[in-house]
């Protein structure tokens, strides 16, 4: 049942994706309005997959890579849905559901596969862990899209192209207000996922040999590029341009130490 509604949500992905784009082409925002009711029809289908197989495994709905992607598409959809309620930001969904749905279909991959948890896996620490560090992950992820849409539309600005799209986009403001809370609320989130998993991977692991781990090593790095980023926006005040740019560098920063890393990593096989 809960491969049911992992494939619900992603044709509801699909649709949101196609709606948003289209809405783009035509230049009108009920389309935009309908594909965001659409989007939280896929957040809700995909809400119930991850009960099922909670309620099937009792333990992180995100225990490999694979799910790993399901979870953070949901959070970045999710955290992105959240923020209609006070920002006008609908155009934005043109870049968060193709994201949504690059990682849905890569999660789609082991679908069907059988899962073998580990022991260390199954370690009262490790759902918090995941649980904690994919949710500012994804946080992350919003800020980094709102940025990439905010220099999409300074240039058109600075070139005056905008013509009829200008009544139609986000305003800077609201893009930059989304980077700022994404950011300000990622980072604290990410931080206790961090301790959380230091804690349970020198109990499981014991040793060093964690510490040295690829993955660890490079997720350490998105933490640190992530706390420049941080306090060059509150310390010295930067905003709008100089942080969108600083957040979509930092995204693929995540990105290599989410997935890319993971590959290489001898102990951060499961995610």
């Amino acid at each position: 049942m809960d491969t049911l509604f992992f494939k619900a949500a992603l044709v509801a992905y699909l649709a949101a994706t196609v709606g948003y784009l289209v809405s783009l082409v035509v230049k009108r925002v009920v389309l935009a309005k309908a594909s965001t009711w659409i989007l939280g029809l896929a957040v809700a289908l995909h809400t119930v997959h991850f009960l099922f197989v909670f309620n099937e495994r009792g333990v992180s709905v995100a225990v490999n890579l694979f799910e790993a992607m399901s979870f953070f598409a949901w959070i970045v959809a999710g955290a992105y849905l959240a923020f209609q309620i006070r920002t006008k930001t609908r155009v934005l969904g043109a870049i968060v559901a193709p994201f949504a749905v690059l990682l849905m279909m890569l999660a789609s991959l082991s679908l069907e596969g059988t899962l073998a948890i580990p022991d260390a896996l199954q370690g009262r620490l490790v759902p918090i862990h995941v649980t904690l560090s994919i949710i500012g992950e994804g946080l992350f992820a919003l800020a980094s899209l709102a940025g990439i849409m905010y220099c999409i539309q300074d240039r058109q600005i600075r070139q005056r192209r905008m013509g009829a799209l200008a009544r139609y986009l986000p305003s800077l403001g609201d893009l930059d207000n989304i980077n700022h809370v994404g950011l300000l609320w990622g980072f604290p989130i990410l931080t206790l996922g961090l301790i959380v998993g230091s804690l349970w991977a020198r109990t499981a692991w014991g040793g060093s040999n964690w510490a040295t781990d690829p993955k660890t090593i490079w997720s350490f790095a998105a933490w640190c590029f992530y706390a420049f980023v941080l306090h060059q926006r509150l310390a010295i005040g930067w905003k709008g341009k100089k942080i969108a740019v600083l957040s979509i560098v930092a995204l693929m920063v995540l990105i290599s130490a989410f997935i890319g890393v993971s590959f290489v990593s001898s102990v951060h096989k499961f995610t």
